[in-house]
């Protein structure tokens, strides 16, 4: 945990913003796997986290903005559960860590909450995204799990977010721990393959290291030599020379901070020459987005940076073809990447979007676009310093949507299908680094994980 000063100063800063009501704070419980006793690995709700700090199970929170108490609901261990679980810090013990003095116990909430439904009072609450946990607001507050998330406070949602957007230099230090684990994975994934070895092999190997080096992978790793299909979770294919691999992965930091960082490297530890072509039209693109990225800048106009460095070079290449501009505002481009820029990273890996990507990524005057491939950006907003963000722009030959486009005669004032033909086997390249906004422009977090060709081949040859 951080000092107790911190959380005080965090609800306190929550509590001027909000005024009145209740704000209610659901922390997660254990969830089963395939049976109750044997539970997925914990992991503690994001925000509970933020303001309170406490890593256990089976905790919430009131924060009594009209009468200035803060509670903390849980239930002590009891005899049975420390012969299986050992002893366990008694609740007060835990909230005293976080700077709250009034404890409760869980059976308590339920009082609480019709107290103050029946004063009229708001119960300020955050959206639910564990169906166990809408299933527990039904029983403290009455309202069916289906339409809980209809109920959410807009007001406690917007104040959060602004909170947690900005990154004080304690949550960097964090960040940058995260990275340095995720540097650990990505370069042993790189020395580690071997052609002949199966994607399990390595997949299971990076997540083995983030556990060993702090709290585990932030996300269930994206590891496969077809990285065409962007969130591929398959680890079955046997790898041989020739091929390529995308490894998008992260870990946790001891307090939960994530990193996300993507790398594409080649098994053999030498890229084809085609493969270094399409692999530094990526490169390229990212370095000029995270050029780009600066205070007042939208993360749009760094998302559409990158998406003419990509048509650029592909025209380079013969693939595309036609005025540039026009095509990008076309989303022409869209063919070969056909996902946003990046996203917020912080607590969340995709920090903040339980709240609605709508409600995070877009404001009145920031509207999401309807265009394929631009409505998938996820965070579109004017830049702020402290804000962290992941910067992935990618490259992707995806046969089935090829079909579909080339059946279409979609953009064919763009796009030359003859040339893409000759690619459509290639599988995608990514590269992703985690990127804070300072007040003058931005600054790649952690310690540099090698990306250029030079250097990734180098890794990639320097076998274990």
């Amino acid at each position: 945990m951080f000092s107790a000063n911190i959380y005080t100063q965090r609800r306190s800063v929550l509590k001027k913003k909000l005024k009145n009501g209740l704000v209610f704070l659901l922390g997660n419980g254990e969830s089963p796997m395939n049976y109750t006793n044997n539970a997925y690995h914990f992991r503690q709700d994001s925000t509970f986290l933020y303001y309170f700090g406490l890593d256990q199970a089976d905790l919430a929170a009131i924060i009594d903005l009209d009468e200035g108490k803060e509670i903390i609901f849980g239930n002590d261990f009891t005899i049975d559960d420390i012969v299986w679980m050992g002893p366990q810090p008694t609740i007060k013990n835990m909230a005293a860590k976080c700077g709250i003095k009034q404890t409760g116990a869980l059976n308590e909430i339920k009082s609480v909450c019709t107290k103050a439904i029946k004063q009229g009072r708001k119960i300020h609450f955050v959206p639910q995204y564990r169906d166990e946990n809408k299933f527990k607001m039904l029983q403290y507050l009455g309202i069916s799990p289906m339409h809980i998330n209809d109920y959410a406070s807009f007001e406690l949602i917007r104040e959060v977010a602004q909170q947690r957007y900005i990154k004080s230099k304690e949550e960097i230090v964090e960040i940058e721990q995260a990275i340095s684990t995720a540097y650990e994975m990505h370069v042993s994934a790189m020395r580690f393959t071997k052609a002949g070895m199966y994607e399990r092999e390595i997949a299971g190997f990076i997540q083995g290291l983030a556990m060993s080096l702090g709290s585990g992978i932030s996300f269930v790793p994206i590891l496969s030599k077809h990285g065409e299909t962007l969130h591929n979770y398959y680890y079955g294919n046997k790898l041989k020379d020739g091929d390529i691999v995308v490894n998008d992965s992260g870990a946790e930091s001891l307090l939960h901070y994530a990193s996300d960082i993507t790398r594409t490297y080649p098994v053999s530890g030498k890229f084809t020459p085609l493969q270094k072509e399409i692999y530094e039209i990526v490169l390229i693109s990212q370095l000029v987005a995270i050029d780009a990225i600066k205070p007042k800048v939208s993360f749009k106009t760094a998302h559409l940076k990158a998406a003419t460095v990509i048509t650029e070079g592909l025209k380079a290449l013969g693939l595309m073809k036609g005025n540039t501009n026009d095509s990008v505002d076309a989303g022409a481009h869209a063919l070969f990447f056909p996902h946003g820029l990046g996203h917020l990273l912080g607590l969340d890996v995709h920090d903040l979007e339980s709240f609605g990507e709508n409600n995070i990524g877009y404001d009145e005057k920031t509207k999401r676009s309807t265009q394929f491939g631009l409505n998938y950006l996820r965070f579109a907003r004017p830049l702020v310093p402290g804000i962290v963000l992941t910067v992935e722009p990618g490259l992707y030959f995806i046969p089935q949507l090829i079909d579909k486009w080339k059946g279409e005669k979609k953009f064919s004032e763009f796009i030359n299908y003859d040339k893409v033909e000759q690619y459509r086997d290639f599988g995608g390249i990514r590269i992703e680094d985690d990127v804070v906004v300072t007040s003058t422009g931005s600054r790649i977090l952690g310690k540099p994980i090698p990306k250029a060709v030079e250097d990734v081949e180098a890794a990639a040859s320097d076998k274990i």
